[in-house]
């Protein structure tokens, strides 16, 4: 088989169609030379190096300061759901003796181990940070964490009658011993262990005091002190010194803090005869009894206190990380929302994009004719996600024109949605209204659950998609009556349509009337609602039946015009690029001369820079103010640029266990936005961080002269307010 053989040779300008032959196989290539064994970097260990990057954001002086305490937070929460998740992932595969090698064909053990090993080091460079770097700096704009110690008695005073008033009634100590068994830590929750001696019979005892969760992690010492200058101590400090009102007539011998994290990754069996509610709703209950994982102590708990606990909670030595307090620095989200503009980054309101501003000031916006004018592009959260994508759905809920609406649902607010507000006053009003919950988004899953029922009572047509697929794809389809028949309206993204997180995620948004999408798009949510089975689309590329092959063969054209002497080129931006077969085929692309840019945010499992390997493949990562979120791929095909943007990354689960979609840009001005985007990010006097080929990231921040590099996300800022101000239409 040739390379000839696998390419259509298909560049015209008006191309709609994106169909894969079933059979194309575009990297099955007689006499291909074999790529070396180690071409991967671990997966594992590559998500680690993402969270380094988050903790070097909390360490860089130049940031705000409370922004330096939130990336802590950051990094805190990341990692514990890294604990939850992938490394629940790996213990369960061993004990369950389905221990197959990982990414880079080692044992699952082996990887454990380097896993440990990292994870230590970055849990105190990450407690370093706060106590000689973030909270120093705190202290310099008048906000200090202190110690009870460290208190007047008049303080003292005050803190005691809080404590009596609002803390100590909730408190419920548990005791160890013959008639008590050692209590169930549940996960992420911070405790107090505590030794007791009895002072008539001398014996002591174990007792743990679980911190409430629903209080404030740090409790400011004076409410009357100004925001200016202001003085906090933590919630576990306050309670251990006051833990003779919990344990009258007892002597405290010790006392520390201790957390525990468990394994909290749902897994559920699935058969079209099962309520897949009423199983995962069981598999919630079960996760909060996962067994532990991760054991964090404070570096003064004594070595019997933690034999007790190693013994009980049956974590080995290497799942016991030894921290100095506070444990638990998530908790920083609370001080990072003190009310200092000052500390903060400069306060950003999203513009309106162009398209869909109002005709008259003080009006609202017709998106629809918006929309049929010509295709929309938007970029959240530089362009304002409620008078888009909330817009469009709220208009179309409320246009009596509007026949139906269908929508996938994958991560939306837990609390009110104005998302699914506008699904119930569309069905309310007598549309049909379909929306796919996926119920299985991790984390969110009680939420969906809720939403789900929710939108069913209000007579919302709700499905939760194929047996064995999570639904991830972010597609809303509006079907309107119009004078020459029925048009469709179409909502492609990479974002979740969630209005809180579409203000620090970084996502991008097309509305199209274009006929093929809104009917690909009629016939994918047909495939996810009922029996039809979709093979091939027009402007889509649909995972799992063909998108990685729709992917490969766009990298096999490259090949073919970099070998023939013609313009190629592919820029992919990702969160995550893991899956071999997308890696190997880049491998060959960079060998065959063609230039490869990666931009990733999270995990990039790709070896760049080797020479023979990866020589022309650069990869890049920005993170900052807004969490880079929107997936784009795109190809030069001799200078008929196809660009395509949606909800998957190159991870086998969106490309195998997962429904996604990405969908074909044709506006000109689209693709030369998108373009340049890249330009931007790719140039080196933009801030990024460089991979290298032996996995090591390597922050490029500051000039030769110590000068700053360009923020991209504060130039995406300036020049989208600057195309508002000047009426400029992409």
């Amino acid at each position: 088989m040739t390379a000839d053989s696998l390419i259509e040779d298909e560049r015209t300008s008006d191309r709609t169609s994106s169909d894969f032959d079933d059979d194309f196989e575009p990297f099955d290539i007689e006499g291909a030379p074999e790529l070396p064994a180690e071409r991967y970097l671990d997966r594992e260990l590559s998500w680690l190096a993402f969270n380094q990057r988050v903790l070097e954001l909390a360490e860089d002086p130049t940031l705000p300061v409370l922004e330096r305490a939130n990336f802590l937070a950051i990094f805190a929460s990341n990692l514990d759901e890294f604990f939850m998740v992938r490394v629940a992932g790996l213990k369960r595969r061993i004990m369950t003796g389905l221990a197959v090698p990982t990414n880079v064909g080692r044992a699952p053990m082996d990887v454990l181990v380097d896993i440990s090993k990292k994870a230590h080091e970055l849990q105190e460079r990450h407690a370093a940070a706060y106590q000689t770097l973030v909270k120093p700096a705190l202290e310099e704009v008048g906000i200090t964490v202190v110690s009870w110690d460290e208190l007047g008695d008049d303080e003292q005073a005050h803190l005691r009658a809080y404590f009596g008033a609002q803390i100590f009634p909730v408190l419920m100590p548990l005791a160890v011993d013959p008639a008590h068994p050692f209590p169930y830590i549940s996960g992420l929750s911070l405790n107090l262990s505590v030794r007791v001696r009895n002072s008539r019979t001398g014996r002591q005892e174990f007792a743990r005091v679980k911190v409430p969760q629903m209080l404030p992690r740090f409790v400011r010492v004076d409410p009357s002190e100004s925001v200016q200058r202001v003085r906090y101590i933590t919630l576990e400090d306050l309670i251990a010194n006051h833990l003779g009102d919990l344990f009258p007539g007892m002597e405290i011998v010790e006392h520390h803090v201790f957390r525990v994290t468990r394994n909290e990754d749902v897994e559920i069996e699935e058969d079209e005869t099962e309520n897949l509610i009423k199983a995962l709703e069981k598999e919630l209950l079960r996760r909060r009894f996962g067994p532990p994982i991760r054991l964090e102590i404070t570096d003064d708990m004594d070595e019997v206190t933690l034999g007790l606990l190693v013994r009980e909670l049956d974590v080995t030595e290497q799942e016991v990380y030894r921290l100095p307090a506070p444990l638990d620095l998530g908790g920083l989200f609370d001080l990072a929302r003190i009310d200092r503009p000052e500390l903060h980054y400069g306060i950003h309101v999203p513009t309106t994009a162009v398209q869909l501003q109002p005709s008259e000031p003080n009006r609202r916006a017709d998106v629809f004719k918006a929309i049929a004018r010509q295709d929309v592009l938007v970029h959240h959260p530089y362009e304002s996600f409620a008078t888009s994508v909330q817009a469009f759905l709220e208009q179309a809920a409320a246009d009596p024109d509007v026949l139906a609406i269908k929508q996938t649902l994958y991560r939306t607010t837990s609390g009110d949605s104005p998302i699914v507000e506008a699904l119930i006053d569309a069905a309310e009003s007598g549309k049909q209204v379909l929306a796919l919950v996926e119920i299985k988004a991790r984390f969110d899953e009680q939420a969906n659950i809720t939403w789900a029922r929710k939108l069913e009572k209000a007579g919302v047509h709700v499905v939760y998609g194929l047996v064995g697929l999570k639904t991830h794809c972010k597609l809303a389809l509006v079907i309107r009556q119009e004078k020459d028949g029925l048009r469709h309206y179409s909502h492609i993204g990479t974002g979740n349509y969630n209005p809180k997180t579409s203000r620090i995620y970084e996502d991008l948004g097309l509305f199209t009337t274009d006929d093929q999408v809104g009917k690909d798009l009629t016939r994918l949510f047909n495939e996810l609602s009922g029996y039809a089975i979709e093979k091939k689309f027009k402007r889509l590329l649909v995972a799992p039946l063909h998108l990685r092959k729709g992917l490969l063969k766009l990298i096999a054209t490259e090949i073919r015009n970099a070998e023939a002497g013609r313009p190629s080129g592919i820029r992919i931006k990702v969160n995550s690029m893991v899956d071999e077969s997308i890696i190997d085929a880049l491998y060959r692309a960079s060998n065959a001369g063609v230039p490869v840019d990666v931009w990733v945010r999270g995990i990039c499992s790709l070896r760049p820079g080797i020479p023979g390997l990866s020589e022309n493949i650069r990869v890049r990562s920005i993170l900052g103010r807004y969490l880079e979120h929107s997936r784009i791929f795109t190809f030069a095909n001799d200078g008929d640029v196809q660009t395509y943007i949606g909800s998957a990354d190159m991870m086998h689960r969106n490309l195998d266990r997962r429904v996604e979609a990405l969908v074909r840009l044709t506006d000109p001005m689209h693709l030369a936005q998108i373009s340049t985007l890249f330009d931007q990010a790719m140039d080196d006097s933009t801030s990024t961080w460089h991979l290298a080929g032996d996995g090591v990231w390597t922050r490029h921040a500051t000039d030769a002269s110590g000068l700053p590099l360009t923020d991209l996300q504060n130039r995406q800022m300036l020049e989208i307010a600057q195309r508002k101000r000047s009426g400029k239409r992409r």
